[in-house]
C-alpha cells in the first residue's frame, strides 16, 4: 500500500506540473493574440482575465493528453534514474502493476477532460461570444446574415430574429420528398416558435411542386412542424464552435444541421473515444520505467515515447476529419487510433517485459 501511494504521488504530482505548464503555454500564445483587441476596447486586464478564463475549457482538452504522456514519462524517468524501479520490480512488481498504479489519476485526468469538453465548454463558447461581440466596436461588430441549414429533410435559409432564438427572419423553407426532389418552397417574413408544435409561419407564401405544374398560394399564418428548436437556433447562429455530444446528437434527430450528418456522427463517437487519449497516452509512456538510464538507453525509451504520443495525436486527428467528411465510418474514424496505438504500446510493454 505504501508503494501503490508513493508511485500514485510521484505519478500524480508531475502530472499536474506538465499540465499547469502546458496550460500557461497555451493560455500566453492564446492571449498574444487577441490581446491588442482586448486593449482596443479599453477591457483591460480584467477583460483578458475573463476571456482566458472562458477559454480554459477548450485549452483543457487539448492539454490533456499531453500532459498524461509528459507527466508519466517524468515519474518513470526519476523512478528508473534513481534505481527505484530495480528495487521495486526486486520486489516482486511487475511493469504492469506499476503502470496499474498510475491509472486513478490518468481515470481523473479522462473525467476532467470529458467534462471540460462535454458540459463545460458548451456553456462556456456562447458567452464568451456573446461577450466578445458585446463589446466590438459598433462598426466592427459582425452582421448576422442569412444561413442555409438543415431540418431534417427540409433545407432551410434563415437569420436569427432575436438572441433567444425564438424568432426567425426571412425565412426560406425548401421541402423535398424520400427521393430527394423538391416538392415545396414556403418564403415568410418571420417565423416564431410556438412551442413544441413547431414554428409559425407569418404571412407566407408557398409554392408547391406536382407532375402537373407549380401551385402558388399565400395564407396568413402557417405551421412549420419540426424537431428544430430555439437552442439549436442559438447554436447553429454561434459561429464557429466544437460540436459537443448532446448538440452532434440534436443534429441528427434533426434539430438543424450546417453540416453532413458524417460529421455529428464521427463527433458523437469522438465524444467517447477522444478522453481515451489519456489512457492511451499512459501506455505509450510506460516502457520508459524498464530503460536501463546508466547506460545511456533512457534517451531512446525516452524519446520512442514522446514520438509515439506525437504521432497518435496527429493520427487520431487525421483519422476524425476523414470521418468528418464522410471517407471513412464514424465509428473506424474515432476508435481506430485509439485502439491501434493501444494495442501497440502494450505488445511494446509486453515484449521488454519479456
Amino acid at each position: 500500500m505504501k508503494l501503490y501511494r508513493y508511485v500514485l504521488k510521484a505519478v500524480s504530482l508531475r502530472i499536474l506540473v506538465a499540465g499547469l505548464i502546458l496550460l500557461a503555454v497555451m493560455q500566453i500564445l492564446d492571449l498574444l493574440e487577441v490581446t491588442p483587441d482586448i486593449i482596443k476596447r479599453g477591457l483591460g486586464a480584467a477583460g483578458m482575465a475573463h476571456y482566458a478564463f472562458l477559454r480554459l475549457p477548450r485549452l483543457i482538452d487539448q492539454a490533456a493528453p499531453l500532459s498524461v504522456l509528459t507527466g508519466v514519462i517524468f515519474a518513470f524517468m526519476k523512478l528508473a534514474g534513481d534505481s527505484q524501479i530495480v528495487a521495486i520490480r526486486a520486489s516482486g512488481v511487475s511493469v504492469y502493476r506499476l503502470t496499474a498504479m498510475a491509472l486513478p489519476v490518468v481515470l481523473a485526468v479522462m473525467a476532467l477532460d470529458f467534462v471540460a469538453t462535454e458540459v463545460v465548454a458548451p456553456r462556456t463558447d456562447p458567452m464568451l461570444q456573446a461577450w466578445w461581440s458585446a463589446t466590438a466596436p459598433a462598426d466592427a461588430r459582425p452582421t448576422v446574415k442569412p444561413h442555409a441549414f438543415r431540418v431534417g429533410s427540409d433545407v432551410v435559409v434563415a437569420a436569427p430574429g432575436d438572441t433567444e432564438g425564438r424568432a426567425l427572419t426571412d425565412v426560406k423553407i425548401y421541402r423535398r420528398d424520400a427521393t430527394g426532389r423538391l416538392v415545396e418552397r414556403i418564403q415568410a417574413a418571420t417565423a416564431i416558435y410556438a412551442g413544441e408544435g413547431g414554428w409559425r409561419l407569418e404571412n407566407p407564401q408557398f409554392a408547391r411542386f406536382t407532375s402537373g405544374g407549380v401551385n402558388l398560394g399565400v395564407a396568413g399564418q402557417m405551421t412549420w412542424a419540426s424537431a428544430f428548436r430555439p437552442r439549436d437556433v442559438r447554436a447553429l447562429f454561434a459561429g464557429d464552435q466544437r460540436v459537443s455530444a448532446a448538440s452532434a446528437a440534436r443534429a441528427l434527430a434533426g434539430g438543424g444541421s450546417e453540416r453532413p450528418p458524417s460529421y455529428y456522427a464521427t463527433h458523437l463517437q469522438r465524444s467517447v473515444a477522444h478522453p481515451l487519449g489519456a489512457l492511451v497516452m499512459l501506455i505509450l509512456a510506460a516502457p520508459v520505467a524498464l530503460a536501463n538510464f546508466r547506460s545511456g538507453q533512457g534517451g531512446v525509451f525516452v524519446v520512442g515515447s514522446l514520438v509515439s504520443g506525437l504521432v497518435f495525436l496527429v493520427a487520431d486527428g487525421v483519422l476524425t476529419a476523414m470521418g468528418e467528411s464522410g471517407a471513412v465510418a464514424p465509428v473506424l474514424a474515432a476508435w481506430t487510433a485509439p485502439m491501434v496505438f493501444a494495442a501497440l504500446g502494450a505488445t511494446a510493454l509486453l515484449k521488454l517485459e519479456g
